[in-house]
């Protein structure tokens, strides 16, 4: 089944959608939460909440990527359960979310709806500007929160060449962005 065939499910509100969701992408989601949150558990629940929003969410929105929609639903319900976590201190355990690295080229003062859509702009100039391995290790990084060490075993890479390709993406991404004004 199509993303659009999905999507359409969705919007005559058929819980089919959720089945061929699940089939399709349940694999997908569970990987980008388990790599944020390392509990099995929690991550099954974001999947689940995640699919609660995109059924609460399509229609409105008519997503062109379903994929890349419920992935994006998916890591944002992750980041939540580690903010909550982190903020009940509930659990001894560490959740590590890898912005530490991104701080300097990240803006920081909240921004208007044309200065975020400048910023999503220039963020995918930049990811088009890296080579195909390059946007592969920063994705696996920042979006996907691989380690290093996982990120070097999956790419056949050592661990110094990882973060030598992290520093020069972090660089050019930094260049980029003061370049557009952020």
């Amino acid at each position: 089944m199509t993303d659009t065939e999905i999507v359409a499910l969705f919007t005559s509100r058929d819980e089919e959608a959720l089945l061929q969701t699940e089939r399709q992408y349940g694999s997908y989601c569970r990987m980008i939460a388990q790599h944020m949150l390392r509990d099995r558990s929690d991550a099954e629940e974001c999947v689940n909440d995640a699919y609660y929003d995109a059924w609460n969410t399509i229609p409105p929105q008519k997503p062109q990527s379903f994929k890349a929609y419920i992935g994006a639903l998916c890591r944002h319900r992750a980041i939540d359960r580690i903010r909550n976590k982190k903020a009940d201190r509930r659990s001894g355990e560490t959740y590590a979310l890898d912005y530490e690295e991104l701080k300097e080229c990240i803006p920081s003062e909240e921004r208007d709806i044309a200065d975020l859509l400048t910023l999503r702009d220039a963020l995918n100039r930049f990811l088009g500007a890296l080579t195909q391995e390059a946007r592969i290790i920063f994705m696996q990084r920042y979006w996907y929160n691989c380690s290093i060490e996982e990120i070097a075993r999956k790419r056949g890479l050592t661990e110094g060449a990882v973060k030598n390709s992290l520093l020069r993406s972090r660089s050019k991404l930094r260049g980029i962005l003061k370049k557009e004004g952020f």
